[in-house]
């Protein structure tokens, strides 16, 4: 007899969301989609980066998000995450430093820090996504889920 996803354990993922192009409707339509696949526990405040590697592109706006999923990393990542990035008009081109309609990486599942695919090698990816920033803005010790609030990534 086949589990269903309602009986199986829940996982935390702790998931960073970055956009340059109309981050203001991606962004919250990201959440959106990501709600339909767990629980969404928390989302952080919106901070502001600089794009890195590709100048004459607008800033990102990021947030990070706690989700408590029933369904494991490799389902999580490559079906879900992928299905929303492509129907939220992400298209990966050989520049990785391109502008992008949304970009969801998973920055921890259960306890494990994850090494997700083509972005965050040891170096600048992981320094610009600020993943323990993100998860103690979002983590459980936060006590609401806060709408989007704009602020710049050095002011910290």
């Amino acid at each position: 007899m086949a589990e269903s996803l309602e009986s199986r354990p829940l996982n935390q993922a702790f998931l960073s969301l970055g956009s340059n192009i109309e981050p203001e409707r991606n962004l919250p339509a990201a959440v959106m989609e990501l709600s339909r696949h767990g629980r969404v526990r928390r989302v952080s405040s919106v901070w502001e980066t600089v794009p890195l590697g590709f100048s004459g592109q607008p800033n990102f706006l990021n947030a990070a998000l706690w989700l408590e999923t029933p369904l494991p990393a490799r389902e999580l990542r490559e079906i879900v995450i992928a299905g929303i990035e492509a129907q939220l008009g992400r298209v990966r081109t050989e520049n990785r430093s391109a502008p992008r309609t949304i970009d969801i990486d998973i920055m921890l599942f259960n306890r494990e820090s994850l090494r997700v695919g083509r972005r965050h090698p040891a170096g600048r990816d992981r320094a610009r996504l600020h993943p323990s920033r993100d998860r103690r803005d979002a983590g459980p010790d936060r006590a609401e889920v806060r709408p989007c609030q704009v602020r710049n990534a050095a002011a910290g």
